[in-house]
């Protein structure tokens, strides 16, 4: 018998499978296989934390074959990815198949693969260790944490603020970032100030502009030249005066380059360089390090991309240091290797940097076996990489001064010329924000002290100070990671969230928070101020960070949160909806009643003349009304600027533009039922040549959908994949009551915050395996080759062929009937529904209702019962094996 491998995906499995040989199976979980029960009471803090675990059918169905290939084995391999959540899904499988006796006499083991490579997945075979019992309570910690504040806050903001989500421990932390930054930017007052430039020519003939920075024998702070007038003294003064070089101070600068990617390096630069959203930038590093197929072998291009290290392997150094010297030159590389060391605390979790499997496979060599996403990313890690092994950039940099005869006016000119490119003949690291003038690569002439200068004439310009800019994914991970909330795994999750909750929108890349977003941020820092405070947040990390490392007992930490956090919620029983009204008013009533130029009263009712408008809480939320209700019933909805494209489409059509090929115009309309989208118009002669129409899917707003969405939208459904079992394609679409994926006869609901448009191959194969699980495929009908199907349905399994279908046997197992069975069974019921001599309806038995179409799979998934349940009850120091 062979030994087994447990690994998260399939398509790494089969990648492993075919490097380890005949003597394993190795197996894929389909990451987490069993979670705590959306419910209450699935944590209990006051049984020392212990955990309720629940088994869902596809977990159950993973499980069922890990079981089943164990029998025989002598060694099982848990060999999940090498991050904090690769080793509690560790744990898990091993607990459950511990839960049902089924280890005896098999040697459990941890290995993990920081690239999936053969010599790399060889040598990790080798080096089995124990599951890590620190990063398991880590986890634990992490897992109940989040539970009880979701469980605990969500509920009070339910009942206190209508219309909101829910409450995350840390998203609400940075949607108070975002918040906040909104808050600055609204009451920032641009100060006018100006600068003065000189133009000048040197005895050899050569122009140069320098700047002002003395003026009447007083240097020049930034606002010291603040209205017209004193900017044109200073121009005139500047334009009659006689100068001379007072000095030229020239001095050699190195530039080192900048250390391999951690993961939240990684998701900064792809969002400056390539305009990638950290989950897109995640997505495709998980499909380059689980391997692509390049001359028919699964390769894996990059190491782990979840990662705060940003130390490499030594081999890997010494490879890129003979490439750089082979296709750059001796003079490129370094005297000796560049080592880099990692801020992170936690050294359990600091793995090698992303970095690329081979330096040999270069960016141009296989991009023809890459999509666009995937090859513009690995081209980013590859030459980052290789870059920061390269010998550093040398500047010539040269600052010049003039001075008029009198010394009172002086100007500077600056500027340097790169005297050696180092790494920068591969890379140049981005930038989130301009920082005033960038005088690289700015020569300026010769020129020498005492050099008496031709004055060209002074230009005046007017500036205004600019607001802090909003954060764009890259900004808001880099302050994440600066004030040490969040962790490299969880910065895509926690973005997504924002978005998904409609507490935050993307404008031009960066991020507005919604009006929502800012109602749930006031009521929390109104009331639960501690607990979206970022030193506190902060804290609590550094202390996970402490358990992980074995310094702390996860018990512990816990029951110092949920002392403080449970009183902070009981504070809030017997808040009054108008003590919620009057805090939120308070913080957030210069953001809704912005003062006219007019100076008139923002706050004066339109409807009445008397009334005053202030925030009120409905229903469905928040809304501002008049204080003289219900004499005076005016409303509006809380919308602090104008919505362009909603008064658009109140005439019921909006022009998004052409489609390129057609030259048809691709319209917004307005039905009885909504919003949707039209290609072209209907043809008056034939009726029946109708124009392309599509849904818009929740998550979209009509009014502010772009061509190349509504495009998209139009040619669904499309293809996702190859099925990595079966071969068969997946394609993925919108139906009616939602989007959907699609094998076959087989329907997979997507959730509705996943994008049609966008949703990857291992979503859509984890979405299906949820149908597989209740269906089989017997076989093609040997009458008319259509596949004849057994499904599992509410009143008990069914077959299904065409528009019959056919109960099974009461006791007989959907796993056990064949195509002859079924084949057999569905003809004698095609019998009973064909009386002689007429044509009867088909009625379809009970045990149909279940049967799905392509509409009836795309609604809401139905919720599953646990499969297998456990619960355990921890004493005084309970480990995580009974927690």
């Amino acid at each position: 018998m062979t030994d087994v491998v447990v690994v998260e995906s399939p398509a790494k499995a089969k990648t492993i499978n075919k490097y380890l040989g005949n003597g394993y199976t190795v197996l894929a979980s389909f990451g987490h296989v069993r979670d705590l029960p959306p419910k209450d009471g699935s944590v209990r803090p006051d049984e020392n934390f212990a955990m309720d675990w629940q088994t869902d059918e596809r977990g159950a169905k993973q499980m069922a074959t890990i079981a089943k290939a164990l029998k025989g084995a002598k060694h099982l391999y848990l060999a999940t990815d090498p991050d904090r959540e690769g080793e509690a899904i560790s744990w898990h499988v091993r607990a459950v198949l511990q839960d049902k006796n089924l280890l005896r006499g098999i040697e459990v083991q941890r290995v993990t693969f920081n690239e999936i490579t053969k010599s790399a997945i060889l040598a990790a075979m080798k080096k089995p260790r124990e599951l890590d019992q620190p990063l398991i309570e880590a986890y634990l910690a992490r897992r109940a944490l989040d539970y009880l504040v979701g469980f605990t806050l969500s509920p009070v903001l339910w009942r206190k603020l209508p219309g909101s989500r829910s409450a995350g421990r840390v998203q609400s932390v940075a949607l108070r970032l975002i918040c906040e930054r909104e808050a600055e930017i609204e009451v920032f007052k641009p100060r006018e100030y100006w600068t003065v430039t000189g133009d000048f020519t040197t005895p050899g003939n050569s122009n140069f502009t320098a700047r002002l920075t003395h003026f009447d024998g007083r240097k020049l702070d930034q606002f010291d030249l603040h209205d017209e007038a004193g900017a044109h003294a200073a121009r005139d003064a500047v334009s009659r005066g006689q100068f001379t070089v007072r000095s030229v101070e020239r001095r050699k600068v190195k530039r080192n380059p900048p250390p391999p990617f951690t993961t939240s390096t990684l998701q900064q630069e792809a969002s400056r360089k390539l305009g990638m959203s950290a989950q897109t930038t995640m997505r495709a590093a998980q499909q380059l390090y689980e391997g692509v197929d390049i001359g028919g072998e699964t390769v894996g291009l990059i190491t782990y991309m979840r990662t705060d290290g940003v130390q490499m392997a030594g081999e890997a150094i010494s490879g890129i240091r003979q490439h750089i010297g082979g296709s750059f030159g001796e003079r490129y590389v370094p005297e000796k290797p560049r080592l880099y060391s990692t801020k992170a605390k936690n050294a359990q979790e600091a793995h090698e940097a992303v970095r690329p499997t081979d330096v040999g496979r270069e960016p141009r060599d296989i991009a023809r076996h890459l999509s666009s996403e995937q090859q513009r990313l690995y081209e980013l890690i590859w030459k980052r990489s290789v870059a920061s092994q390269m010998q550093s950039a040398e500047l010539d940099q040269v600052i010049v001064e003039l001075a008029d005869d009198s010394g009172k006016l002086v100007l500077r000119a600056t500027g340097s010329i790169i005297s050696f490119d180092g790494f920068l003949k591969l890379y140049i690291e981005g930038r989130d924000d301009a920082k005033g003038e960038d005088d690289e690569g700015r020569v300026l002439p010769k020129m020498q002290e005492g050099d008496r200068l031709k004055n060209l004439g002074a230009l005046a310009e007017q500036h205004f100070t600019q607001p802090p800019p909003r954060y764009s994914e890259a900004s808001l991970v880099k302050r994440m990671e600066e004030i040490g909330i969040g962790r490299p795994s969880t910065y895509a999750s926690i973005l997504s969230v924002l978005r998904d909750r409609n507490y935050v929108r993307l404008e031009s890349r960066r991020f507005m928070p919604e009006d929502r977003g800012r109602l749930v941020t006031a009521f929390l820092t109104s009331f639960f101020e501690r607990y979206v405070d970022t030193d506190f947040t902060a804290n609590l990390e550094e202390q996970l960070d402490d358990i992980s490392g074995g310094r702390a007992d996860w018990h512990d930490v816990m029951a110092a949160f949920w002392r403080d956090f449970s009183f902070a919620v009981s504070q809030t029983k017997d808040l009054k909806i108008s003590d919620v009204i009057d805090a939120l008013d308070k913080d957030l009533g210069d953001h809704f009643f912005p003062r006219p130029e007019d100076g008139s009263d923002p706050r004066q009712c339109t409807a009445c003349g008397t009334g005053r408008l202030g925030l009120r809480l409905g229903k469905f939320g928040a809304f501002i009304g008049c204080s003289n209700y219900p004499t005076c019933q005016f409303t509006r909805r809380l919308v602090a600027e104008d919505e362009g494209g909603a008064e658009t489409l109140k005439d019921g059509l909006k022009v998004l533009g052409q489609n390129p090929e057609t030259g048809q115009d691709i319209t917004v309309r307005r039905g009885p039922y909504g919003l949707y989208i039209q290609q072209g118009e209907a043809d008056p002669e034939n009726k029946k040549i109708k124009p392309k129409r599509t849904t818009i899917p929740k998550g979209i707003e009509g009014d502010k959908l772009t061509l190349d969405q509504a495009r998209g939208l139009l040619s669904l459904p499309r293809l996702v994949g190859l099925h990595p079992e079966t071969g068969e394609p997946i394609e993925a679409g919108l139906g009616r009551f939602g989007p959907y994926v699609k094998m076959g006869a087989i329907y997979g609901t997507l959730d509705a915050d996943d994008d049609v448009l966008t949703v990857g191959l291992n979503r859509a194969v984890d979405s299906l395996a949820k149908k597989l699980a209740s269906i089989r495929n017997l076989g093609p009908h040997p009458k008319d080759a259509e596949p004849v199907m057994v499904r599992k349905g509410r009143f008990g399994p069914y077959l299904q062929h065409g528009q019959v279908i056919a109960n099974l046997p009461k006791g007989q197992d959907m796993n056990d009937v064949t195509l002859q069975e079924a084949v057999a069974l569905l003809a004698e019921k095609g019998k009973a529904l064909k009386p002689k001599g007429k044509t009867t309806r088909k009625a379809a038995p009970k045990s149909a209702k279940n049967a799905e179409g392509p509409a009836k799979a795309a609604r809401a998934p139905k919720k599953t019962g646990a499969v297998a349940k456990t619960r355990t009850t921890t004493r005084k120091k309970a480990s995580p094996e009974s927690a």
